[in-house]
């Protein structure tokens, strides 16, 4: 093989050239070279700068060809990509294991913090140098002999466990699907619903399908799940679905059960050589939160506030069932298949709007607009379509540009906007292409970053393009604003800059601060056009959907908090292979965090990649703790006047001087301080949830 495009070193990654059959031979070469310049480094290793500028020169060439291989395993896998990633996996995980239990590097990099240098070195370069130490120590550093060797091999078989819980979440979800023949068994199911479940139907080989006689396609895809959950009058084909759906990867090849059991036990190995009493305690020491103790206090603050709130969510859903709705169980008998389908109703029936009216006002191109025309006022820059000037992995991927005021460009991200179940993992998420560098030991130009953005929305039917619910517009702000942390860093060193190096409980700070936008008036009416009249969203339109954000707020808060105790215990006090199995515990912390309980078949865990799978581990409170530093910072607009554009633009520009600029090069409180003046506060989140006391 002549030409491995894997082996570039183009600004940009070249997908249209590379093949799974790429990967082996490019990470083989890559690691030989990693490990053969590896001594020398080692050799050479004394207590400068210079010896991080060596290092990141050292990693960067594996790292970018490794996440190249890693973003096509979630946006284009297949049975030959997975394969390839398997063979080189835990050779993978071994080299950077080996670099960070360098022994010369760290001894070197110690004494650099106690040389008369170490006061030369900017702050961000300290924090950079404090920050591979502590990666060091998490890394096993500090062993010795046994305990080292056996401290690798449960990294090298964590990587390979979580790669395959992964695996198995994809595979099971696509497994499953329900063929409906019957107008019957749609009933109820919007237009975009029925167009979108014929569309799957044609895919998997019904030709003749159409939105009008069907056959339809319902997959366990959130873009056909979601829709039919909401709307299908079905009540026992909604609890086919659902109980499918929490029962995931929970049985064949494909069982979880065994990989959970397995990675907690080795987590909880990990930990004590480590010399902590539980993984938790492993995860916090490189988060913002100072304990586990901290973390709890403010989970139960928050179900304090949401859990009566969340009951009195449920009557109302029961009340509503009794009158005998189609659809419902005409009794105070709520399921778990029913809450999803009568919120809709009862959402409908409060603020008189249903998601179905609101899907043509947000076709992607519009809301793409909108979303950079905010940008562009609160943070002085603007994003240019570049379709064209980079290679792509799928026809639907979308490249921009962004330039600041003085047309010079800072950064550049693709968008992977669609669903597409048959090779592309579920939920949305950003990431790095390329990370901004500028080598600190010499002078030359910045290395721009460039970010991957992934969501999985409703894709286009037919000759229309994708039409949006809201929620998948504030899942597009939210993966926007991860973008922007990345992309609008003005930091050098690549250890911390943009989202590198953020503690990874203050890391949703700048994602769910964008989703407050979907709520002002200017932005969301400015965003919306009707894909056929061209209609802004009318104003009695957004004051319903602006009345509707704190619907049913305390059951969607209860929810994530179920979630994150649920997370804490496994990693905290749980004990692997003693009495209590997993799913025990998860029925225990189901009894003060749920209102209605989970089925005793349920198997969620099974299918929880965020906390198996996907770097959420003893973590996933992260997305409380940071939506309090999130609705804290959106504070700061709110009081500066949202509608006052000389005010929102100063505001703006000091959110990006901080929150957006420092990336991890400063301690997140601090830089929370630097932008609010003040520690954070719950208020603004009660608040902004309709959740404060009276």
């Amino acid at each position: 093989m002549s030409y491995n495009p894997l082996l570039t070193r183009e600004t940009l990654p070249p997908f249209e050239h590379i093949e799974p059959a790429h990967v082996v031979p490019a990470v083989r070469t890559l690691l030989d070279e990693m490990l053969e310049e590896l001594p020398a480094v080692e050799r050479t290793a004394g207590p400068g700068w210079h010896l991080m500028e060596r290092l990141a020169d050292l990693t960067e060439p594996l790292g970018f060809t490794w996440g190249v291989v890693n973003h096509l395993m979630g946006v284009k896998n297949s049975p030959e990509l997975r394969a390839a990633h398997q063979q080189v996996q835990g050779d993978v995980v071994m080299a950077f294991m080996r670099l960070a239990q360098s022994e010369p590097i760290y001894k070197a990099l110690h004494q650099l913090q106690r040389s008369a240098e170490w006061k030369k070195l900017s702050p961000e370069q300290q924090r950079a140098v404090e920050k591979r130490l502590l990666d060091a120590r998490l890394s096993g550093m500090e062993l010795t002999g046994k305990a080292r060797a056996r401290f690798n091999d449960i990294e090298r078989e964590l990587s390979e466990l979580e790669t395959n819980f992964a695996n198995h979440v994809l595979d099971a979800t696509k497994a499953w699907s329900l063929t409906l023949t019957s107008p019957d068994e749609v009933k109820g199911l919007p237009p975009s619903a029925l167009a979108m479940a014929a569309q799957a139907a044609r895919g998997a080989g019904s030709p003749d399908a159409t939105a009008e006689k069907g056959p339809w396609r319902i997959t366990l895809d959130q873009p056909s799940l979601g829709p039919f959950m909401r709307h299908a009058h079905r009540r026992d084909l909604r609890e086919k679905l659902y109980r499918a759906y929490v029962t995931r990867a929970a049985g064949g090849p494909e069982d979880n059960t065994p990989l959970i059991d397995k990675i907690l036990s080795l987590r909880a190995e990990k930990s004590r050589l480590l010399g902590f009493k539980t993984y938790a305690e492993v995860s916090l020491a490189s988060k913002m939160a100072p304990s586990v103790d901290a973390v709890e206090k403010l989970l139960e603050e928050l179900r304090g506030a949401s859990f009566t709130a969340a009951q009195k969510d449920l009557q109302e859903l029961k009340e509503l069932a009794k009158k005998g709705i189609p659809g419902s169980s005409g009794s105070d008998d709520v399921a778990l298949w029913d809450v999803e389908f009568l919120s809709e109703r009862l959402r409908e029936q409060k603020f008189n709007f249903t998601e179905e009216e609101l899907r043509p006002y947000f076709p992607l191109p519009r809301v793409l607009d909108g979303l950079f025309s905010l940008v562009q006022r609160i943070f002085g820059v603007t994003v240019k379509a570049a379709n064209g000037e980079a290679p792509v992995w799928h026809s639907d991927v979308q490249f921009f540009r962004i330039v600041g005021k003085d047309g010079a460009p800072l950064a550049s991200f693709y968008l992977d906007p669609y669903s597409r179940p048959e090779n592309k993992r579920g939920g949305a998420w950003a990431d790095e292409c390329i990370a901004r560098r500028v080598r600190m030991d010499r002078k030359e130009a910045a290395r721009l970053p460039v970010a991957y953005l992934c969501c999985n929305q409703t894709p286009p039917v037919g000759d229309r393009p994708s039409l949006m619910t809201f929620r998948e517009v504030e899942t597009l702000f939210h993966e926007f604003g991860h973008g922007l942390q990345h992309m609008l860093t003005t930091v050098d060193c690549a250890d911390v800059s943009g989202m590198r190096g953020v503690e990874w409980d203050a890391v949703e700070l700048s994602s769910q601060f964008m989703e407050n936008w979907c709520y002002h008036r200017e932005t969301l009416l400015g965003l919306s056009r009707h894909v056929d009249t061209g209609a802004k969203l009318p104003d009695e339109m957004f004051e319903k959907l602006r009345a509707a954000r704190t619907f049913r707020a305390g059951s969607m808060m209860l929810r994530q908090i179920y979630f994150a105790r649920l997370d804490l215990e496994l990693h905290h006090r749980f004990m692997p292979g003693g009495k209590e199995a997993v799913h025990d515990v998860q029925r225990r912390v189901a009894k003060d965090t749920t209102v209605i309980p989970p089925l005793p078949e349920d198997r969620f865990l099974n299918s929880f990649t965020h906390i198996f799978a996907g770097g959420y581990a003893a973590g996933y409170y992260s997305y409380k703790w940071a939506e309090v530093l999130s609705a804290d910072a959106f504070a700061a607009f709110e009081e500066a006047g949202l509608d006052n554009p000389e005010r929102l633009a100063e505001t703006g520009q000091r959110f990006r001087n901080t929150v957006l600029a420092l990336g991890g090069s400063v301690h997140p409180m601090d830089v929370f301080k630097a932008f609010r003046g003040r520690a954070p506060s719950t208020q603004a989140l009660l608040r902004h949830s309709g959740l404060l006391a009276a």
